[in-house]
This record gives C-alpha cells, sequence and structure tokens, in this order.
C-alpha cells in the first residue's frame, strides 16, 4: 500500500460520494439520514490505568481525557484474551477466541467463511480503512484488505513493527517516510488523508496502533521529558512483587520510553478528533477505545525488562499474558453523539466480542446473530441502560506465556471470578467487588460458588469446543483428544 492521495481514494469511491452528493431532493422532503461513521482506535498492550481518566499520575493524556469526558468510560471492560491477535479475531468476529480456534498470538487466521465487522459495514455502503498492527493471519490472503478493509496501510502478520518506530520501518505495507519518522505519527498521518478523501460517504477508519507495543521506542524529547518527570518523583518502597516462583511484577509506572509512546498514541487520538471537527464530521462519527490485552507489567525474572517494566496495572493483579485482571481489564472509551452522556460511566462487565453486534445496531443495520454468536449488543448501556443479558464472560488461554503464566481459564459472573489452572488441579476465586486486586482466594471459603463457577467454565468449554493442553503447556492435536477428555480443570 502506498502512501494515501486523496486524488487516488477520491478516483476509488469518488463518483458514488458524487452521485450521493448530487442527488435531487424533492423540494419539502426531508434530507435522508445520515449513517453513522466509526473511528476505532485499538492500542496494543495499553493498561488499564495507563491514561490520566483511568488513574495514571505519570502519563499524560489530555486528548484521551478529553475523549472520556465526551462519552462514555467503561470500567470493567475486558478483552477476550490476555494475549494481542485473539482479541484482534475476535473483535472482528464476534466470537470467542477458543470458538475461532485462535487462542494465542501469531499467524493463525481467522477460520473460512468468517465474516468480518468490516465486510458487514462494506457491505452496508461503508468504506473502509485499516492502519496499523493486523496480526490475525500470516499470509496475504489473510490481511485487511482481503478481510473488508478498501484500504490496508502498514497491516500483516506481524506482531510488533520489524524495523522499529523509526523510519526505515521495513514494512512492506508501508513505504518508508525520511528517515527517523515516527510510526506512531505517519500511521495518523495516513489516517487524516483518509478522512480528508473520504468525502460523503459514510466510513469506518479502524486505527490500530502498533504502539505501545514493544520495543520500547519513544521520540527522545519525550523520553527526556518523561525521565524527568520520573526523576523529580523518588518512589518510596518495593518496586516490584513476586507472582508466582518464576515472575515479578512491576509497582509503579516508571518507564520513561513507554509513557513517550503513550504521549504519542494520546496526540494521535487528539489529531483525529480535530480532523473530524474541522470536516464537520464529528457529531455524526462515533469514537471507539480500546486495548488489545492488558499492560506488560509481569516478567520473568532475569528477563531484560523485568527491573523495570513498561508499565504498572495496580490496583489490578499482574499484566499481560495472565488472566488475573492486569491482563484482560481494559481502558475502554465510547464516544456516540447524541446518545451517550458526555461524561458518563458504566460499570456492567462488557468484552471484545460485543463490538460487532453494537457497531451493527448502531448503524442501524441488522444483526448477524449466527456469526457474533458470542457478543452482545451494548446500546442498551450506551443509552443510559445498567445491565446486559448475560450470565457471565469466559476466558480461555491454554498456552504457557513468557510473562510467566501457565495454561489458564476463567469465568466472570457478577463479581464473582474464577480462575482454572489447567494441568494443575487448582482453582482460585475471588469477589472483584471486595477484591479487585485478587488478594484473597475464597474458593475454600466458598465451595459451592466455586463448583458453580467451575461447572460453568467446563460446560462453555465444551460448547466453544475449546481445546485443553497438554502437560508441555502446547495445546492438544486432534490425536491428543482422549488426553484433553480427561483432563480435570
Amino acid at each position: 500500500m502506498t502512501r494515501i492521495d486523496r486524488r487516488g481514494v477520491l478516483k476509488m469511491f469518488g463518483a458514488a460520494a458524487a452521485s450521493l452528493a448530487l442527488a435531487r431532493i424533492a423540494p419539502g422532503a426531508a434530507a435522508p439520514k445520515r449513517k453513522l461513521n466509526f473511528v476505532f482506535f485499538l492500542i496494543d498492550d495499553m493498561g488499564w490505568t495507563d491514561a490520566g481518566c483511568y488513574g495514571s499520575t505519570l502519563y499524560e493524556t489530555p486528548n484521551i481525557d478529553k475523549l472520556s469526558a465526551s462519552g462514555m468510560r467503561f470500567t470493567d471492560a475486558y478483552a477476550a484474551c490476555p494475549v494481542c491477535s485473539p482479541t484482534r479475531a475476535s473483535i472482528m468476529a464476534g466470537k470467542y477466541p477458543a470458538r475461532l480456534k485462535i487462542t494465542n498470538y501469531g499467524s493463525k487466521p481467522l477460520p473460512p467463511g468468517e465474516v468480518t465487522m468490516a465486510q458487514a459495514l462494506k457491505q452496508a455502503g461503508y468504506t473502509t480503512f485499516f492502519a496499523g498492527k493486523w496480526h490475525v493471519g500470516g499470509k496475504p490472503q489473510h490481511w485487511p484488505d482481503k478481510m473488508g478493509f478498501d484500504i490496508n496501510v502498514a497491516g500483516n502478520g506481524t506482531g510488533q513493527p520489524r524495523g522499529g518506530y523509526f523510519s526505515p520501518y521495513n514494512n512492506p505495507q508501508l513505504p518508508d517516510g525520511p528517515k527517523g519518522e515516527y510510526l506512531t505519527e505517519r500511521l495518523t498521518d495516513e489516517s487524516l488523508k483518509f478522512l480528508d478523501a473520504v468525502g460523503s460517504k459514510p466510513f469506518l477508519l479502524y486505527l490500530s496502533h502498533y504502539a505501545v507495543h514493544t520495543p520500547l521506542q519513544g521520540k527522545a524529547e519525550l523520553v527526556r521529558k518523561y525521565q524527568a518527570k520520573i526523576d523529580a518523583r523518588p518512589v518510596k518502597g518495593p518496586l516490584l512483587r513476586d507472582e508466582g516462583p518464576r515472575a515479578s511484577t512491576g509497582l509503579v509506572q516508571r518507564n520513561a520510553a513507554f509513557a513517550a509512546m503513550v504521549h504519542s498514541v494520546d496526540e494521535s487520538v487528539g489529531r483525529v478528533m480535530k480532523k473530524l471537527d474541522r470536516l464537520g464530521l464529528a457529531d455524526n462519527t462515533a469514537v471507539i477505545f480500546m486495548s488489545d490485552n492488558g499492560g506488560l507489567s509481569t516478567l520473568l525474572k532475569g528477563r531484560g525488562l523485568a527491573k523495570n517494566p513498561p508499565t504498572c496495572n495496580l490496583p489490578l493483579r499482574a499484566g499481560k499474558g495472565w488472566l488475573y485482571e492486569g491482563g484482560i481489564r481494559e481502558p475502554m472509551i465510547i464516544r456516540w453523539p447524541g446518545v451517550v452522556t458526555p461524561g458518563s460511566t458504566c460499570a456492567v462487565p462488557v468484552t471484545s466480542t460485543d463490538f460487532y453486534p453494537t457497531m451493527l445496531e448502531m448503524a442501524d443495520l441488522p444483526p448477524r446473530p449466527r456469526q457474533h454468536c458470542d457478543g452482545l449488543s451494548i446500546v442498551p448501556l450506551l443509552k443510559g441502560g445498567k445491565r446486559l443479558d448475560r450470565k457471565a464472560i469466559y476466558w480461555h488461554y491454554p498456552h504457557n506465556h513468557g510473562s510467566g503464566s501457565v495454561p489458564s481459564g476463567a469465568v466472570r459472573a457478577g463479581p464473582w471470578k474464577l480462575i482454572a489452572w489447567y494441568g494443575r488441579d487448582r482453582i482460585e476465586l475471588f469477589n472483584l467487588a471486595d477484591d479487585i486486586g485478587e488478594k484473597k482466594d475464597l474458593a475454600g471459603a466458598h465451595p459451592a460458588k466455586a463448583r458453580e463457577l467451575h461447572e460453568m467454565l467446563k460446560t462453555w468449554r465444551k460448547q466453544v469446543g475449546a481445546v485443553l493442553p497438554s502437560k508441555s503447556g502446547r495445546r492438544d492435536s486432534a490425536a491428543g483428544k482422549k488426553k484433553r477428555r480427561n483432563a480435570k480443570p
């Protein structure tokens, strides 16, 4: 994909836009209702407390905070997986990763026959644009331009920028810019060019930043700024705590490079929002902000970043790769002018499979229940409702992870959450209403509740065809199904 130029995009869909603009409306007739536009910011590895509106006192995020003040901030929003690719697949397909058989990061594509959220909008007349990280399928036939997006900038099978965050990028889907150009800014530039060119057609702009994933590379002036800020506030007390025998978790946000990367993401949000205002699109554009998994705060002891992890997710426990709250609870904001009450908050648990049916309803399009079978439309919540008709949310991560986590599954029902550690005959039960940090295991004190949730998790695994891991932590092959049936957790 070359750099977007206005003439090229207009050539692609300008005729249709022009015909709409020139269509005659009978005297006295009401103008046809405009379709709602969508801007979807998906940030990589951004933790629950990595923005000012979610409690950070280090990271400066005035634009994300402003977005929150103009929309609804979700306090209990979840990624469908504690790592990236499965969550990304869940957004596109409206299905749990376990059902899609995409349960780990890597090059596995969506199964044949899946109709992505982008394809559904495109079929309804939307122009669809993708920029940034894709990481759902390692071959070109599985990349955004084959999955419903008219335009793909930088999206392919890689999980982090091959050449780093400064040009040259070593990305076949993104021509290099001037030496030293910053990737987060470049993806934003391409997004703004798309907005300039799209005209009057309804659109989906899906800006899926590679940031704030490693490598930790911020702009030099911002790294200096945050290092000075960190140095001016010395930490009293421990910087790390153990997470099991092999890993440790950061207790303080104190990584200047990561802070600089968050800052650049925030600037990207601000630039897009200002462009929507200038083009007169803001009042007819819904803006969604989400992360794909928890912040990278927990690492194996002795690893390079373990002494100063990228971020800290406190008061949540652990981080990316884990099914404790720090690995799956996300910053999520939705702005829908004229519908969402500005500055509102929602504490109802929601998850990444919900975006597909929600966006269809927001766009006045019919649902596709067989497709987004694991998602619920959260439009009732956006309109001020206080509940969804859902009994529980589930997770299945049958893999070892470089953060020190081991295969596990989880279920949340109301305030109760159970984690089952596969192959270890061990469960943990927490009441998140009283213990958001998951410090007190209540499985012994509430055995009936633990059994109830454990049975719910096992039943759900059967329903979605979840594959359990072997003793090594690798998922069983078809030949290993007999062993899998006998696994307890």
